[in-house]
């Protein structure tokens, strides 16, 4: 009798204990988009990412440093997650203010609510394999959106083929990967239907039989990509591919083909583009 009461004891007092638990709020940062607002962190930051599009967070992605810049648009409240070199995760609710108060946050370690390489065990380690892609893919997610809400340019790269206009709108490097932004604009009275798009690296053979070999370029994330795009539209999107550079003798081509028709594009990228993105 007295070993159910001892059992019945704990259980009460562990159901009393998880009642009074209350999970710890997340702190709160303002941003404005006329203030740069500056976040400090115990190690460099490896990753940032925001919730919402009208929150952007930029960092120093080729060498990792200590900080980084928020800002913000008027909208909804978002959250932002940074994730550290050593692994350690913060986590913050982020808040669009026309006044601020504070412009410099130095985040201590304390702070962190995790970190993104716990112990593994061998029955966990697919699962984490599985997060791992995830996370990488929602990265790429928003920061295609970021670049397709950019008004930033590399160049003046059109080619036109009976009213269809396929123009290169940017070239970007982050971390391992080079993003290309490209717009198909459709001013023709017919749709058109995409059979493929596909870029590729020209080698010119050098020697008496002179003679081009390509090499196809398979992108790693295609952001957005339209199967259609009708009369008098136009569709933006992001190719997403590993880093690579070209030698003076190379270049990247560009090849839009339609399906079911003959308003093809073969756009040729210069070397220089590609060794030079933003």
């Amino acid at each position: 009798m007295k070993k159910y009461i001892i059992i019945l004891a704990l259980i009460i007092v562990s159901t009393f204990a998880k009642a009074q638990q209350k999970p710890t709020p997340l702190d709160t940062i303002y941003a404005n988009d006329t203030k740069n607002v500056a976040l400090f962190f115990p190690e460099p930051i490896r990753q940032g990412i925001t919730g919402s599009d009208n929150f952007v967070f930029t960092y120093n992605r080729e060498k990792e440093q200590y900080f980084g810049l928020l800002q913000a648009k008027p909208g909804k409240e978002s959250n932002l997650l940074v994730v550290n070199r050593n692994g350690s995760i913060f986590s913050y609710i982020v808040r669009y203010k026309k006044q601020l108060s504070k412009l410099n946050y130095f985040i201590p370690l304390s702070n962190s609510i995790g970190n993104e390489k716990p112990i593994l065990t061998d029955s966990t380690l697919v699962e984490s394999s599985e997060e791992l892609v995830d996370n990488k893919t929602y990265y790429y997610q928003k920061f295609c959106s970021y670049l397709l809400n950019r008004k930033q340019r590399i160049g003046r790269i059109k080619k036109r083929n009976e009213g269809i206009v396929l123009s290169v709108e940017n070239i970007v490097f982050d971390k391992e990967e080079l993003y290309f932004v490209i717009q198909i604009e459709n001013n023709s009275s017919l749709d058109y239907d995409l059979n493929f798009l596909n870029l590729s690296i020209e080698t010119r053979q050098k020697g008496k039989r002179k003679s081009l070999q390509r090499l196809y370029q398979e992108p790693i994330y295609k952001h957005n990509l339209p199967s259609k795009i009708k009369e008098n539209e136009m569709a933006r999107f992001v190719y997403v591919l590993p880093k690579f550079s070209l030698s003076n003798d190379r270049r990247a081509i560009l090849e839009l083909n339609e399906k079911d028709g003959e308003r093809n594009i073969e756009m040729k990228l210069s070397h220089r583009y590609i060794n030079n993105p933003n």
